[in-house]
């Protein structure tokens, strides 16, 4: 009799361990399937902009401005990233990524960058917007 209590024990155990894995299988699969989703109706762009290199540093202080609002107040902002060539520093490049495109559309709206575009209006001189797919990433998780 202790014998068959002890194997049925044993076959709950497994009933309930399998029970479990299965459970952690679909969460995992869950899970991945909401980050690839995720990356697929992010709204990725890049803005190449010359800027007048007599303005450049006003340039660059509106900027910044603007990039910190927007990480910081507005959720569907994801990334912004901020680059200038090394030989011609007023050749800016600037990655964007939001949430989807309507965190995009909400952002032209908010008025941190209202108060951006009409500050640097005369000193942009080009402006050429690139939508892209982001195809993959890679970074640090311990920095």
């Amino acid at each position: 009799m202790k014998t068959i209590k002890l194997i049925s024990k044993i076959q709950l155990n497994r009933v309930k361990l399998l029970t479990v894995l299965v459970a952690l299988f679909i969460l995992t699969l869950s899970f991945s399937k909401n980050t690839m989703m995720q990356e697929k109706i992010q709204m990725v762009r890049l803005a190449k902009i010359k800027v007048d290199p007599l303005q450049l540093e006003k340039y660059n202080t509106a900027l910044k401005e603007q990039m910190t609002k927007a990480v910081n107040l507005e959720p569907g902002v994801l990334t912004y990233y901020a680059v200038a060539n090394k030989s011609n520093p007023s050749e800016i490049t600037i990655l964007e990524i939001y949430a989807d495109t309507d965190a995009y559309k909400a952002h032209i709206e908010t008025n941190h960058f209202k108060k951006y575009k009409e500050t640097v209006k005369d000193m942009v001189k080009s402006l050429e917007l690139i939508d892209v797919t982001l195809i993959g990433s890679a970074k640090k998780t311990n920095m």
